[in-house]
């Protein structure tokens, strides 16, 4: 796939994504609002059925009062008597505070009676009645909140514009709120004279807590749905990458595979090429050097191949340890005697610092010596010094450490962390003087950690590069 092709992919897809979120706030956003109409619409059903039972009580215990007051006076007290009489009749009939403002307006005893009222009593202006049923006023609140499923907290209070002053509060917490930010409804004035009735004033703290948690699921979706988006996306983007990088590492490993494979089959060509000369034939020394030239490609072969199916192995989980007591000294000093010859080809040297005093592990030995030779060739492959290589051992904690430091071309940073991926090989632009499958490190590195241990590396361009591994000796 062209990088402009996936580079369109990525656009496409995260353009969507933004799109799908942006269309999902909407939708909470008008959801939002929808709730918060409902709640005022509510709000206004209870309330103006609140106001309609006070303003019922407040009227009969103004009637009640005032027909103990007027006892004195005969001549009123019978057409008080009378309006009492008809408004106890009617109280029934009233279902709504409508049907009682009509009442009130379309009956001429009464309002005639009222006016009276409003001349002689006038303790309704101060809130007595209302003052000392607080703890009722809150109760028909709450019973009413109740019955619309609206389960908050709530402040109330009595608002007075004759006197600007509350009459009353519930708590007296929220006196400005209860002003500014709640809810108000008119008192009936109980009479044509009042022209500035008194408020009953509802102000809801947690009103936006209360209208956002009606929405927990909706919101709840909404986040697990834009994780799983988010999540979904890096992800998808994460594997193209990843298979591109592994498409392109996949391609060095063929190429480098066919090149390492291609010297020594070449080799071994043109060997048996010459073998079949009859002069060489009849030089024991000549046809014995080529002969060991094929046996010696014919090793290497073998090597690179065990080593690609040793790597099959591990993938598959089907490489079998033989655990047997090893000691890890005797491991170190085989893989450098295999090695040796290489490294004074180079004119080097490998320097051993065996100071462990428990040596001894549980482990496969062959599989061990394999890891310290995969460290001890890549020490000698990346370097264009003369190879200077020191392995030390010591105990400590239980386990026995291993270090092995080269004076190599070292490693940068930010691939120390990458070297021990399968097929990764660390970029050396345009020089292709070390060859490698990429397969050394991350063999060493299962190894190891099917031993029960670690390893880490330390390096420094231009400077060298320590491998330590950590193996347990319990």
């Amino acid at each position: 796939m062209k990088k402009w092709t996936i580079g369109v992919i990525i656009l496409l897809v995260t353009l969507s994504t933004v799109g799908l979120m942006i269309i999902q706030v909407i939708w909470i956003k008008d959801a939002v609002k929808v709730k918060q109409a409902v709640f005022f619409r509510d709000v206004n059903l209870v309330m103006n059925n609140v106001v309609y039972e006070l303003d019922k009580m407040r009227l009969q215990d103004r009637v009640i009062r005032q027909r103990k007051y007027y006892q004195q006076n005969q001549g009123f007290y019978d057409t008080f008597d009378s309006l009492n009489r008809i408004l106890m009749m009617n109280v029934g009939n009233w279902g709504s505070q409508n049907d009682f403002d009509d009442w009130i307006r379309h009956t001429n005893q009464a309002n005639k009676v009222l006016r009276e009222l409003s001349f002689n009593y006038t303790d309704q202006d101060h809130g007595n009645f209302l003052y000392s049923k607080k703890a009722l006023i809150d109760s028909l609140i709450s019973k009413n909140l109740k019955g619309k499923k609206i389960n908050t907290k709530f402040e109330f209070g009595i608002y007075s514009p004759a006197t600007n002053s509350m009459v009353i509060q519930k708590t007296g917490k929220y006196p400005e709120e209860l002003l500014n930010e709640g809810y108000y409804y008119d008192l009936s004035p109980l009479g044509t004279l009042f022209t500035f009735p008194n408020k009953l004033l509802i102000y809801f703290p947690n009103e936006q807590s209360f209208i956002v948690r009606q929405l927990w699921k909706l919101l709840g979706i909404s986040v697990f749905l834009f994780i799983v988006i988010i999540i979904s996306f890096s992800f998808s983007i994460y594997i193209i990458n990843r298979q591109k990088r592994l498409s392109v590492m996949k391609n060095d490993f063929i190429n480098n595979m066919t090149h390492e494979f291609k010297t020594p089959i070449s080799t071994i060509a043109l060997a048996c090429e010459a073998l079949k000369d009859k002069d060489i034939q009849k030089s024991e020394i000549v046809y014995n050097n080529y002969i060991g030239v094929i046996g010696e490609e014919n090793r290497r072969l073998g090597l690179m191949a065990e080593q690609i199916l040793q790597t099959a192995l591990i993938d598959k989980g089907q490489l079998n340890l033989k655990i047997m007591p090893v000691n890890i000294h005797e491991v170190i000093e085989s893989a450098v005697n295999s090695k040796k010859i290489d490294a004074e080809e180079k004119g080097g040297m490998i320097e051993l610092q065996l100071k462990a005093t428990k040596p001894m592990m549980n482990g496969d030995r062959i599989h061990l010596t394999n890891v310290m030779i995969n460290l001890i060739d890549n020490a000698l492959k990346y370097n264009i010094n003369v190879p200077h290589i020191v392995i030390n051992t010591v105990n400590q904690n239980g386990y026995i450490y291993i270090r092995v430091q080269d004076n190599g071309i070292g490693i940068v940073h930010s691939n120390q962390k990458k070297i021990f991926d399968k097929l990764y090989r660390v970029p050396t632009g345009n020089l292709h003087d070390f060859k490698g499958f990429g397969l050394g490190l991350n063999y060493v590195k299962e190894t190891t950690e099917m031993h029960h241990g670690k390893i880490s590396v330390d390096s420094e361009p231009g400077k060298g590069t320590t491998f330590t591994i950590e193996l347990p000796t319990k």
